[in-house]
């Protein structure tokens, strides 16, 4: 039996929402939402991660075209005890702080960024800047430096993520249209959220909470997927 539409849309939409959720690319894109324009930071973020979604998930629609099905299911079975497992310690060591040092982290790291491009330049062109804005069509702002900025922290942020990973693996196994799907709504979900509720949102996340709930999730994903088979039949 074919993977189904919704299996890979569901499992898609809840790893992808764990998964993101409060984690560096959150918070990237909760703190250039303060300092830039919110439609180009989420334009950018968000556009990195549609593409780094069907990326993954391309991969794993042609992975059991490489390797046989029966291989691949095995495989990301693997990869989903092996995430849940490694979620729940993440979880359990949390001491409680990480929250806010994961923040703090992302946020030195963006000021560093921010302070090196600020300079004079920035009050000698402002004026200059603004006008060219206005006359500037709006499709053509979104391929402004603030859209590259958000999109190339998100796209290399996310890159070799565990979500990622977890992504190509679930389109191995599942319907990759779904996986798509699935992914895209929760990416916008999450992205939405974080450049709409800024760094309070942000650092309000329980990171010990969320580490759990995809620890627990992925063991689930794992269990289902050892139960039905290569053929997907439970």
């Amino acid at each position: 039996m074919a993977p189904s539409l919704l299996g890979g849309f569901t499992k898609s939409l809840a790893m992808t929402v764990l998964s993101e959720i409060g984690d560096k690319t959150f918070f990237a894109a909760a703190i250039l939402a303060m300092r830039h324009p919110r439609k180009l930071v989420l334009a950018g973020c968000l556009t990195a991660l549609i593409v780094m979604t069907a990326l993954s998930a391309s991969l794993g629609w042609v992975a059991p075209n490489l390797i046989s099905r029966k291989w691949t299911h095995h495989l990301t079975t693997l990869l989903f005890f092996l995430f849940g497992i490694w979620s729940l310690w993440e979880g359990f060591k949390e001491d409680g702080y990480r929250d806010s040092e994961e923040l703090a982290e992302v946020e030195a790291e963006l000021d560093a960024a921010f302070k090196s491009n600020k300079g004079e330049s920035k009050n000698k062109f402002k004026a200059n800047d603004d006008m060219k804005k206005q006359q500037r069509p709006f499709l053509m702002q979104f391929f402004s430096p603030i859209f590259l900025k958000a999109f190339s922290i998100t796209f290399f942020g996310e890159w070799g993520d565990k979500s990622q990973i977890a992504t190509i693996g679930l389109a191995a196994d599942e319907n990759p249209f779904g996986v798509v799907l699935g992914g895209i709504i929760a990416q916008a979900l999450c992205t939405t959220a974080a450049v709409l509720g800024g760094k309070s949102l942000a650092s309000q996340i329980s990171e010990k909470m969320v580490e759990l709930s995809s620890g627990v999730l992925f063991l689930l994903f794992g269990i289902m997927s050892l139960l039905s088979g290569p053929e997907g039949e439970l």
